[in-house]
């Protein structure tokens, strides 16, 4: 009976030490700076894309997370013939912004 109760509790303690080491997914969330209103697809490593639309002048976006991996971030801009894109790696437990910048041609930069 002892045995059981101690293989139990064992069990009970490895379980509640992996449940507490578990780090959060990736964050990012969009900023614009640009006086067009933007679309952000953003494409995961795993194959999901993330549509982020109508992003206006100046407005930040609620985080949005997406699994660990590579992610390719593409800003579709009004009035804009050229999409901007970049790519970047997305740890776990990390935050990151994709800021739409000011300039000719426009471009993404992360922080």
């Amino acid at each position: 009976m002892k045995r059981i109760f101690f293989c139990i509790l064992s069990i009970a303690f490895i379980l509640s030490i992996s449940a507490c080491s578990k780090e959060p997914d990736p964050q990012f969330r969009i900023l614009n700076q640009r006086t067009d209103k933007a679309n952000v697809q953003i494409q995961t490593s795993g194959g999901n894309t993330i549509n982020i639309n109508d992003v206006q002048y100046g407005q930040t976006t609620a985080y949005q997370s997406a699994p660990e991996g590579t992610i390719v971030a593409t800003a579709v801009i009004q009035n804009e013939s050229v999409s901007p894109a970049t790519t970047f790696f997305a740890a776990k437990d990390t935050r990151s912004t994709i800021i739409i910048l000011m300039g000719n041609p426009p471009s993404l930069r992360i922080e």
